[in-house]
């Protein structure tokens, strides 16, 4: 073949190939059957097709992004209050452990490493200055499957107007959503106290405000040593109690060491892991069975006057 025979193959041969590529590229950008027939593509028929394509790319977003738009809210009867602990059946025995003051990069990884081996699912309490310096560790958090709760943007004690109070709150609740996906109604006011402003604002935006039953005594000055961190939770543990932790606001490394043993010791006193708005859940169907049976309940007898403390 003379090279004059050969450069025109190759040329043809070249604008056969350009057309081709420019052919697919019109058909997987325009999606016509015209182009589809002509490359021999069947194109999928029917909505149900659609939609489980749809289902598919949506499975994968959520895979990339587990916690947006996701809403931890507790039941209606239990928002605007203050909530110690759970009133539920002697034989219910679920508790929830709670993490106060993160998140952190050390201490709040450790806690996440720790709970998902045992399969745990627990609630945080965060501070917003911390999830502005610890974005990621906020993301894992969710991304593991915990609950979390509002606990103020400085971890202020001091008396507060409403404007602060507010500031406080909401600059923390935007900033737990915009990091996380997640929009709490779960609030814990700092140091437990409750006349300071923080908690009567929380309240009239319907946040269930936090307390606890219990705690390991791992904020105190001088926390005591692992084995008393242990033996305080283990001790007063019982259906429906609140456990409260912390994975921040210092060196916690002797909760992170406590965790476990903690953790074994309620297993085996025949406890099992919940989260606040799933306690508070468990709570509300009790009440609606004891409601159902018993329709006439005098105002001291209902359950949420044992409950609610202020």
């Amino acid at each position: 073949m003379s090279s004059h025979k050969l450069a025109l193959s190759l040329k043809v041969a070249i604008i056969i190939l350009l057309t081709g590529v420019s052919t697919l590229g019109i058909s997987l950008l325009v999606g016509t059957t015209k182009f589809n027939h002509l490359l021999g593509i069947q194109t999928p028929k029917g909505k149900n097709t659609r939609a489980s394509l749809g289902r598919t790319m949506s499975a994968s977003a959520q895979a990339v992004s587990p916690a947006i738009n996701q809403m931890n809210e507790v039941p209606k009867p239990f928002q605007g209050t203050t909530i110690y602990q759970a009133k539920l059946k002697a034989n219910e025995k679920v508790i929830a452990l709670t993490f106060d003051d993160g998140p952190g990069p050390k201490n709040t990884t450790q806690i996440l490493e720790i709970l998902k081996k045992n399969d745990i699912k627990a609630t945080f309490f965060m501070i917003g200055e911390m999830v502005k310096y610890f974005p990621k560790v906020a993301k894992q958090v969710a991304a593991d499957g915990h609950v979390i709760g509002n606990h103020t943007w400085h971890h202020w004690y001091r008396h507060m107007d409403l404007a602060t109070a507010a500031s406080e709150i909401d600059r923390t609740a935007e900033i737990i959503y915009k990091t996380t996906g997640e929009k709490t109604t779960l609030f814990r006011p700092p140091g437990g106290f409750l006349n300071n402003g923080l908690a009567e604002y929380a309240k009239n935006k319907k946040y269930a405000v936090m307390m606890w039953s219990e705690e390991s005594g791992d904020a105190e000055r001088r926390s005591p040593q692992v084995p008393m961190l242990v033996k305080n939770v283990l001790k007063y543990a019982k259906p429906g109690a609140i456990v409260l932790l912390h994975d921040g606001g210092g060196n916690r490394s002797k909760s992170v060491k406590a965790l476990p043993e903690m953790i074994a010791g309620l297993k085996a006193q025949g406890y099992r892991f919940v989260t606040i708005p799933q306690l508070l859940e468990i709570q509300a169907q009790e009440q609606s069975v004891v409601m159902a049976l018993s329709p006439t309940v005098t105002k001291d007898e209902h359950p949420n006057n044992q409950l609610n403390h202020q």
